[in-house]
This record gives C-alpha cells, structure tokens and sequence, in this order.
C-alpha cells in the first residue's frame, strides 16, 4: 500500500508538504502541488483517512444541523440546503445531517466528532446549541436566521424586505383585500415575513384585518386549509400572501377545488421560490430566496475556519432576494 512517505521520497519532499499537497492547502506552491498530486495519481495512491484522521486530530465529519427536520421544514427547503452545502464539501469530508430537536444529549456533539457545524436555524429554541458549540469550541456557522451575535459567522436573507416587496407588487395590482397565510409559529422567518407583510400595508395606508391572517404551518396541506378559511369570509380577500410557496401551491389547489380560478377570480404570491414555483398552473408569483446559494456560502466559510490557523471573527452577511413576477397575480377590476 502507498503510503505519504513513498510519494515524499520519490517527489524529494517532506511528508508534510505532501500531506499538504493532498490537502489542497494554500501554503503550498502550485508547482510541487502538481507535481506531488500527478505522483499520487500514478501511484494509485489512495488516503488512509482513519490513520489521518488519528494523525491530525481530526474527524473529516461537518455536521449539517436544522431547527428540525420533521417539524416546519418543506421537503425543498431541505433539499436545497442540502444541496447548496454538498456542492462545496468534496469527497474528503463526511456530511452528517440532524434535526437539533431529534438530539437527547448534547454530549454526542463534540470536536473530536465534528470538524465544523453548519446549522441552518429557523427558531430561537437553536439559542442553547448555540451556545454550546461556542462553549466547547467548534467551529460554527449559523444560516436563516439573524442570531445577534457578533463572534459568529451568520449568513441570512433579507425576508422581511422580500415580504413588503411582494406585498408591494400586489398593492400597485390595485389589490386592498389582502390576505396572509403564515408559516409555523415562532419560527424567525415567520415573522419577519408578517412583519413585512404588515410594512407594505402601512406604508400603502391599507387598513389591517386581522380576519385576514391565518396560521399555517409551512406545509402543502396547511396553504390548502388556510385558504378555505379566507375564502369562507364573508368578504374574501382578492389576493394572498402565503409565507413560502409549499403553502401557496396548498392555496392554488384549495381554490380551484372552489371554482375559483386563480389569478381571474383571486391573486396568489408566495415566498422562496421553489423549483415547483414555476411549473404550477399558473406559475407563481414569488420571491427568490437563494437557499441553496446561503447554504453554499456557510459551507465555504465553515471550510475556511476548519482550515484556517487563526479564523476570522464573526459576520453578517445577507444574501438578497428578489422578486419573481409569474402569471399568479391579476389587476383587480374595479
């Protein structure tokens, strides 16, 4: 079996720079990196990552952790953070996938088990694993949701002005009757979005209902409840704002189920933009919110800090979003 020393002596280096070299480490000149790695290759050379993980106290496991993973999450909000993360972590690492709220101990998480945590939070119940990994010292980065913590790295989109501006989008459709289907509750993104949802119409002097806005709960099934509430008013909306687009898919289906087409009869908007989003009949009107992208930005900068002697100190970083107008949304006729 070839081991780093035979590659060491035959390139004339020392095993560390070799080590170094199949590490991809920028300490190392990009010429004996080609060198040593075009070695390797014609020696089949294939890592022993038991032995290195002893030799270098390291695990070669990132965990990937949500708020939870049965609770709240959609199937697309899961796959694309899984998604964003795997296309950044190679071949050398593990990804360990966990929901907090599945976790009884806390003790099963330490730093000879992870090299690094990428936690995609969706609630203030994540506070105490967040704490606990600064208190024992793992590398972390936290994505979704505004933290107020300097000393880590928090990686978010702006949703509240996702929010106000595709309420906005429905106001200068001439809509005033404006409904609000929200996510599961004491969830951050819940809120933000209400809180968006609720600027849009004060700043477009609309009177608030609160008949209007309904609990959902992130899912399909929930959009599709929620909207039988809204449309069993006397006075229905003529348009709804569902706080992701799992939700608003649940709301297309509930109102066709009623004869009501959707966008003649009432508007519909959602929130994330989901592959699905533009192949619903109608397509929907939405607002991109780039999972994938965060979660590929928190998976660089986890690797950045597990591989970094001395790591930067904690930042904010939105990633924007943006509106995405479809075919979901109508004027309203006088």
């Amino acid at each position: 079996m070839v081991t780093i020393k035979d590659i060491a002596k035959i390139a004339n280096v020392s095993h560390t720079t070799v080590s170094r070299a199949l590490n991809d480490s920028p300490l190392i000149k990009p010429g004996t990196k080609k060198k040593i790695l075009e070695i390797a290759s014609q020696l089949n050379y294939t890592p022993n990552y038991n032995a290195k993980s002893l030799v270098m106290q390291r695990s070669y496991t990132i965990g990937l952790f949500l708020t939870s993973i049965t609770q709240g999450t959609s199937s697309s909000f899961f796959v694309e953070t899984v998604k964003g993360v795997n296309q950044i972590i190679n071949q050398n690492y593990n990804l360990f996938v966990r929901g907090i709220d599945d976790i009884q101990d806390y003790s099963m998480i330490h730093n000879k088990r992870f090299d690094g945590i990428i936690l995609m939070s969706q609630s203030e119940v994540d506070d105490d694993f967040i704490a606990y990994l600064k208190d024992k010292e793992i590398p972390c980065v936290v994505l979704n949701r505004d933290i107020g913590d300097q000393s880590i790295i928090n990686i978010l989109s702006n949703d509240r002005e996702g929010s106000t501006q595709v309420v906005k989008h429905l106001l200068q459709n001439g809509h005033r009757d404006i409904g609000l289907i929200e996510g599961i509750k004491g969830f951050k993104s819940t809120m933000e979005r209400r809180e968006g949802y609720l600027k849009a119409l004060i700043d477009g002097n609309v009177p608030l209902k609160n008949e209007y806005i309904i609990q959902g709960n992130y899912d399909m099934e929930s959009g599709y409840n929620a909207m039988e509430k809204l449309l069993a008013l006397d006075n229905p909306p003529t348009a709804v704002f569902c706080s992701n687009d799992d939700m608003a898919i649940g709301a297309i289906n509930a109102a066709f189920a009623h004869g009501i087409r959707v966008p003649d009869d009432i508007s519909i908007v959602g929130f994330d933009d989901i592959e699905f989003a533009r192949y619903t009949n109608p397509s929907l009107t939405t607002v991109k919110r780039p999972i994938e992208k965060i979660s590929a930005l928190g998976a660089k900068k986890i690797l950045e800090m597990m591989n970094t002697e001395d790591p930067k100190a904690g930042e904010k970083i939105f990633v924007e979003t943006e509106l995405v107008v479809r075919q979901s949304v109508k004027p309203v006729t006088p």
